[in-house]
C-alpha cells in the first residue's frame, strides 16, 4: 500500500515548464476551438452516460453557500432579503453575489481563469482577458451544460481512513489502483471527481489556509489524465496538492490541466453525499450533470452539478 500521508515526488520547475509542450492539446480541436476537452462529450457519450440512471436516486454535489469569512473563505457569499414578510408584498425577494474563486465554493473554471507564458488553452493571449471579460474561452462556451459519466474516485475510503491528511499527493499510481481496486476504466468523455474527505476534516478541526495545505492531485497525474482522454475533473477541495512538489511552482496541476490540456476544472465540489451513494449502489459510476450560468466573458460560475443513479 501506498503512503497514507505525503507520498510525492519533488519536480522541477523546469520539467513541469516543458509539459506544457509535450502535453499540449493546442489545436487538436481547430484553431478556435472554445471547449477544450468538453469536445470529448459526444453525443454517443451523453446516451451512454443516461443509461447509467437505474434507481433515479439523484444527489446534489455543490457544497451549502458559505456566508461567514474564514480561514478557506476569504469572500463569503453575500446573500441578503430586498423584501420580507412585514413589507408592503405580495412578494418576497432577495440579492445573492459572490466572488466564488478560491477554495469554498463549489464552482466549475472556464478555460480564460488561467494564464501561463502570457497565453491560455489554444494559445490565446492573455490581452484577450480585459475589464469586460474573457472575449475568448468563457464559461458561456459551456451553456449547453455539461452531461456525462461521472465517477467518484473515493481515496479515503480505498484508504480506510476518513480523510487524506494535508500534502498527501494522488500519484498515477493511486489511480491506476483506485481503478483496480473498483474494477473501472476511466476513458473517454469521463467527467472524474476526486474525494479527499476535506469537508469532514473541516468539520472536524475547523477551518484552515487550503493554499498552503491540502490533499490533492500531483502534478505526474496530468498526463495520466490526458492519456485516458478525460473531458472533465474535479474535486473537493481546489484539485492540486499542497505543498505543489514541483520547485518555485504553484498550482501546477491546475495550470496544467487548464492551459496546455483545456480541461475545464471543478473546484470545492461536496462529495460525501455522492460517495455514499456510490457505495450503496454498489458502482461509483453515475449520470452527471450541471448547468453553468451563461455569463458572456465569465471566467467560470457557480453552480449546483447533479448525480443521478
Amino acid at each position: 500500500m501506498l503512503n497514507q500521508s505525503i507520498a510525492q515526488e519533488q519536480l522541477s520547475q523546469e520539467e513541469v515548464y516543458g509539459w506544457f509542450e509535450t502535453l499540449s492539446n493546442w489545436g487538436r480541436w481547430g484553431a478556435n476551438d472554445q471547449l477544450g476537452t468538453v469536445n470529448l462529450i459526444t453525443d454517443e457519450t451523453r446516451v451512454a452516460a443516461a443509461q447509467l440512471v437505474e434507481t433515479g436516486v439523484s444527489v446534489s454535489m455543490a457544497h451549502p453557500i458559505l456566508t461567514d469569512a474564514a480561514a478557506d473563505n476569504g469572500n463569503p457569499y453575500d446573500h441578503r432579503m430586498t423584501a420580507v414578510g412585514s413589507s408592503p408584498g405580495p412578494w418576497s425577494g432577495d440579492f445573492i453575489g459572490v466572488s466564488y474563486h478560491g477554495y469554498a465554493h463549489s464552482h466549475l473554471d472556464a478555460l480564460c481563469h488561467r494564464f501561463q507564458f502570457g497565453t491560455m488553452y489554444n494559445g490565446y493571449s492573455e490581452d484577450e482577458v480585459t475589464e469586460e471579460g474573457c472575449a475568448q474561452l468563457s464559461i458561456a462556451g459551456f451553456g449547453n451544460g455539461i452531461f456525462g459519466r461521472g465517477i467518484v474516485l473515493d481515496f479515503p475510503r480505498l484508504r480506510e481512513v476518513d480523510w487524506l491528511e494535508n500534502g498527501t499527493a494522488i500519484t498515477p499510481a493511486w489511480l491506476e489502483e483506485w481503478e483496480e481496486e473498483h474494477g473501472i476504466t476511466i476513458g473517454t468523455g469521463d467527467i472524474v471527481l476526486i474525494r479527499t474527505g476535506r469537508w469532514p476534516r473541516r468539520d472536524a478541526v475547523g477551518p484552515w489556509n487550503l493554499a498552503q495545505d491540502s490533499a490533492g492531485l500531483h502534478a505526474s497525474s496530468v498526463a495520466w489524465l490526458k492519456e485516458r482522454n478525460v473531458a472533465l475533473i474535479g474535486s473537493d477541495s481546489a484539485l492540486d496538492v499542497k505543498p505543489s512538489g514541483v520547485t518555485d511552482f504553484d498550482s501546477p496541476v491546475h495550470a496544467l490541466i487548464l492551459v496546455a490540456l483545456g480541461m475545464p476544472i471543478f473546484d470545492n465540489l461536496d462529495l460525501e453525499a455522492v460517495a455514499e451513494e456510490a457505495v450503496r449502489h454498489g458502482r461509483p459510476e453515475f449520470l452527471f450533470t450541471a448547468a453553468p450560468i451563461r455569463v458572456e466573458g465569465g471566467t467560470g460560475s457557480p453552480l449546483n452539478p447533479i448525480a443521478t443513479f
